[in-house]
């Protein structure tokens, strides 16, 4: 089998002209750069909970140009190569990311090989349905193994190591509780640690204040009952990310006392300042994650919707691709995967550990991250 698609065939999260099919791996801004509701470049495949997303995202967009793809079952698509004009036959599978609701990862197989798309994902360890994502791609692996592997590289550091999602979401429930006298604001994304909420009001049993806007995606998603908008009814608030600051915190403390949460696998503070104290988490937590206050009126908890370092090599291990490349070049902590992971893929000279050079443009970052596959 070769290992390169032609050009002109399809495009992952990827919206200029050109190609006969695109795919989008999720709704996330980064990898929908580009489309509109005017866009109309082609048939576009994603998952069902993403399709739901795209009247509310891109007013006006044309929706009988959407195809739902099922996960862990492998489709076909014929399509036409643009040299020869013969016909092409691409097999395609969607398997789930776990990264944002409808996120997935595409794998597709045919005469140029077999290639792993991951989009961004994170597939923790004792996860239910990161389990059954990892037994799908097994599966799919033994029968075709991966030539390229296109990888979520957002955390490939040993220096970040995330507790799962589930332990975070008690971190950030133990401050609330250890603050009953204090209106709390957490700063989340359009879309995204949806998980986070739910289980803080789980724990807390207590509703949680979004925007407008986030309401209205949260129904879309199926979470009718625990979200609100008025402020009357509960002192929990998760509010716009960009709208998050310590400036804010100090005015809101002029009328109340409020702590703020920013739940983020960066690094907000260096690794020797304080860190909350042991007694206002338990002790399994306590273990398994750093939660930093470095403001008097905020907190950090590592919280990740991205696979860490560890979660990185297990899904590298588990494919063995032939070869690899990092979808994120546009990051202050960036890797080139093989210059750790190269072993598995039995590169003989790991690439020289650099950062991302200062003059990448971000038009040069989306043409590398997301392109399609036929440019080697």
């Amino acid at each position: 089998m070769r290992s390169e698609m032609e050009s002109g065939l399809i495009s992952v999260d990827r919206w200029r002209s050109g190609s006969q099919a695109y795919f989008l791996t999720h709704m996330h801004s980064d990898h929908t750069r580009g489309l509109s509701g005017e866009w109309s470049q082609g048939p576009l495949y994603c998952s069902r909970t993403t399709a739901s997303l795209f009247p509310s995202r891109f007013p006006g967009f044309d929706l009988s140009l959407l195809r739902v793809v099922p996960l862990s079952s492998w489709r076909s698509l014929s399509l036409r190569s643009p040299s020869s004009g013969s016909a092409v036959r691409l097999h395609f599978m969607a398997i789930d990311a776990h990264h944002c609701p409808g996120s997935v990862m595409f794998m597709f197989r045919g005469d140029f090989g077999c290639f792993l798309y991951t989009g961004d994902f994170r597939w923790e360890r004792d996860d239910v349905a990161a389990d059954e994502a990892r037994t799908t791609l097994a599966g799919a692996i033994s029968e075709f193994p991966v030539d390229i592997l296109y990888l979520d590289n957002t955390y490939c550091n040993p220096i970040y190591s995330f507790p799962s999602r589930q332990v975070a979401a008690h971190l950030v429930a133990d401050i609330i509780a250890s603050h009953p006298r204090h209106d709390i604001i957490i700063g989340i994304d359009s879309l995204g640690k949806e998980e986070l909420l739910l289980l803080v009001s789980r724990i807390l049993n207590l509703k949680i204040w979004v925007w407008p806007e986030r309401l209205r995606t949260m129904h879309l998603l199926g979470f009718q009952d625990v979200f609100t908008t008025d402020t009357t009814r509960t002192r929990v608030r998760a509010v716009p990310r960009y709208s998050f600051s310590i400036q804010t915190l100090e005015g809101l403390n002029l009328a109340c006392p409020t702590i703020g949460i920013m739940p983020s696998g960066l690094p907000w503070v260096k690794r020797d300042e304080a860190t909350l104290s042991a007694s206002l988490l338990t002790q399994k937590a306590s273990q398994a994650a750093a939660v930093h206050r470095f403001h008097e009126y905020m907190y950090s908890v590592h919280y990740s919707d991205h696979s860490c370092y560890g979660e990185i090599g297990e899904l590298i291990q588990l494919v063995k691709p032939k070869s690899m490349k990092g979808i994120v070049v546009s990051s202050s902590c960036y890797v080139d995967p093989l210059y750790y992971f190269g072993r598995i893929c039995g590169a003989s000279q790991p690439p020289e550990l650099l950062p991302l050079r200062p003059d990448t443009t971000t038009e040069q970052f989306r043409a590398v991250r997301i392109k399609s596959f036929s440019e080697r």
